[in-house]
């Protein structure tokens, strides 16, 4: 199989928009710069996540991009964010921007078909998810520090959707590969495999990306897009993490094998 590098994308800020690189540094903790930080939930102690929508789908509106003198966050309507009682206002509860997980540190993450069928207001069925059992210590990631995804993985989303596209940025990926003329769901194959990308980065494939509602959030100007999880809850229902059920899936996670700079057009090996 030919692939290569479409995209590279980083989220300095957890659950908001990111920023498209030319080029980055990865090490065991990801993209440089990646998930640096996130939102507390000061009244619960757990970090905010769009992954529960009901509180925290406003996240996904606003963008966060790194600057020499740390992060830049722009509202829904443009305007610089500045301090955490804009956040706040923002979002509608209070929260404190932090860099340090605290310890034991969780989220809710409602489950997402539950969210399909009563609206992303309701009051749904949440599991209490656990910082980053394939991540370094300190880090604000679900699962993995590398999230990728193919286009071929998005033609078929996008084939299947009513309306005829899909954007990347619903499933947030770090990295998009070009995987050519390949049909469907192939990543879901390199699962348990190595990827070499460039000259060193080497990336151990670990399993395919359950979805949660996040795809189906309003990103920045984007409406919401409930077919971005229903098209995958339909057609790729897959096993992707140990000792749960078949759960809707596009992309996988990865871990950091040996690091190094990845950059746009870099070849893709399997």
């Amino acid at each position: 199989m030919r692939a290569s590098v479409a995209a590279l994308w980083r989220y300095p800020v957890k659950s908001m928009l990111g920023e498209r690189l030319p080029a980055a540094e990865v090490t065991e903790r990801g993209l440089a710069g990646d998930r640096r930080l996130a939102l507390l939930d000061r009244e619960t102690g757990k970090i905010a996540s769009a992954k529960n929508p009901r509180l925290w789908r406003a996240l996904p509106t606003c963008t966060a991009t790194l600057t020499e003198g740390g992060v830049r966050i722009t509202a829904p309507n443009g305007t610089e964010v500045l301090g955490p009682g804009a956040l706040s206002e923002i979002v509608g509860r209070a929260v404190t921007l932090t860099d340090v997980p605290p310890s034991d540190a969780t989220l809710d993450r409602s489950r997402p078909e539950e969210v399909l069928r009563a609206g992303v207001d309701a009051q749904v069925d949440a599991e209490v998810v656990r910082f980053g059992s394939a991540s370094p210590p300190g880090t604000f990631f679900d699962y993995a520090p590398i999230h990728l995804i193919t286009t071929s993985t998005l033609a078929r989303i996008a084939a299947l959707s009513p309306r005829g596209t899909v954007e990347v940025c619903r499933y947030r990926p770090n990295l998009v590969v070009d995987t050519g003329d390949d049909e469907g769901f192939v990543e879901h194959d390199w699962a348990g495999g190595e990827l070499r990308i460039g000259d060193r980065l080497t990336l151990r494939v670990l399993a395919s990306t359950p979805r949660c509602a996040v795809p189906t959030l309003a990103h920045g100007d984007l409406p919401r897009d409930p077919d971005a999880l229903r098209i995958p809850a339909r057609h790729n229902r897959v096993h992707a993490l140990p000792g749960r059920e078949p759960e809707p899936c596009a992309g996988v996670y990865a871990q950091v094998v040996r690091g190094g700079w990845v950059r746009e057009g870099d070849a893709v090996r399997v």
